[in-house]
């Protein structure tokens, strides 16, 4: 699953990208120095792996990881091909989710791609290329559909009108995740066609390090704005973050953090957002060999989730034994857990909960 970091043009989404991933994409004062999307793969920050390790002590662990992909600045006009657009486009199609970076800090130094500091206007020039971009989409898709749909065929007139209802809110601004379809609507007829304003999202806030912790005046207008739109909002001081990122030492770092009022760094907060984001969750293996985090898709039963370790646990599942994570910390080990009658054990309709640990039975 890839999360992509989205943007005008010198709003820091290089810089962002650099503190989540430890990869040192090119930064600098001008457009476009992002050609190629940087792809980084995240650890996920979880200080409950971290207990599992001083229970279990094994011999590795595993944290669960996010992808993030740093896509070069949107312009006005992207949608027409203008900068970059098309190959961006393109780009942003092929994440899962939208982190969409907007800047919330004044300072001449960096120059402004229109010449001033208004996040609001960016959002719109941004979601205006999208809703563009996607108008194009269903444009194409309705010149098919209506052929169908006019020779009486009951298919196509449904796909016709789910396709109309889009068109007609996103010539209105509207973008495709703020409409309500039917489930099987949706996954008939809008989750193929891969509708960029479908993808959830999320909005960081850039501020200085003055705002990181309590925001300001263009966080909160940014709040007011999308408050309908049933999206996060996270603030974030990018260049703070990236200079906490340089120091090696971990008392430094905390020092720093605890100078600025945090209790983390807030690139932890936006790696777990994202995870979140692109609707995923957690569970845990732990052995004396490894402890190790797994992803799995929030609302994955147990067969599922154990053909993220292989495929053939998938097919030959037979059931699961789970602790729940809590039950594991209290009681300190497995043997003491099954003492207690805290193990259970689940079988191919169990619907996984965030921090199960779990071992699996199967037969192939």
């Amino acid at each position: 699953m890839k999360a992509g970091i989205v943007g005008l043009p010198n709003v820091g989404k290089s810089t962002l990208f650099n503190c989540l991933s430890n990869a040192k994409a090119q930064s600098a004062n001008f457009p476009f120095c992002t050609i190629e999307p940087n792809i980084g793969v995240v650890n996920v920050p979880d200080p409950r792996l971290e207990k599992l390790e001083e229970l279990v002590n094994p011999e590795r662990v595993l944290p669960a990881t996010v992808e993030i992909v740093d896509i070069a600045g949107l312009v006005k006009g992207a949608s027409k091909g203008e900068g970059l657009g098309n190959q961006f486009l393109a780009n942003i199609r092929e994440t899962d989710a939208i982190l969409h970076v907007l800047r919330c800090f004044d300072n001449d130094n960096i120059v402004h791609v229109d010449g001033n500091v208004d996040p609001i206007r960016d959002k719109e020039t941004i979601d205006m290329e999208l809703q563009l971009k996607d108008l194009e989409t269903v444009d194409k898709k309705l010149e098919k559909v209506k052929r169908a749909a006019k020779t009486g065929n009951k298919e196509a007139q449904k796909e016709e009108a789910v396709l109309l209802k889009i068109k007609n809110n996103l010539e209105a601004g509207v973008s495709v995740r703020a409409l309500e379809f039917e489930e099987d609507e949706y996954l008939e007829f809008v989750e193929p066609s891969q509708f960029i304003t479908a993808k959830p999202v999320m909005y960081v806030c850039n501020v200085d390090e003055a705002a990181a912790n309590s925001g300001n005046a263009y966080v909160d207008l940014v709040k007011e704005a999308v408050k309908d739109e049933d999206a996060e909002v996270l603030v974030l001081a990018v260049g703070t973050e990236a200079d906490i990122n340089e120091l090696d030492d971990f008392e430094e770092r905390q020092m720093f953090l605890q100078d600025i009022g945090l209790d983390e760094p807030g690139a932890s907060k936006l790696i777990r957002s994202a995870y979140k984001l692109l609707n995923q969750q957690t569970y845990f293996t732990a052995g004396v060999k490894e402890v190790r985090a797994w992803t799995i898709d929030i609302g994955a039963t147990g067969p599922q989730a154990a053909g993220v370790i292989h495929t053939d646990f998938e097919k030959g599942f037979i059931r699961a034994e789970v602790i729940a994570y809590e039950d594991f910390v209290t009681y300190g080990s497995e043997a003491k857990v099954k003492e207690a009658g805290k193990m259970r054990v689940e079988g191919k309709n169990y619907v996984v909960k965030d921090g199960d640990v779990m071992h699996f039975l199967f037969n192939v």
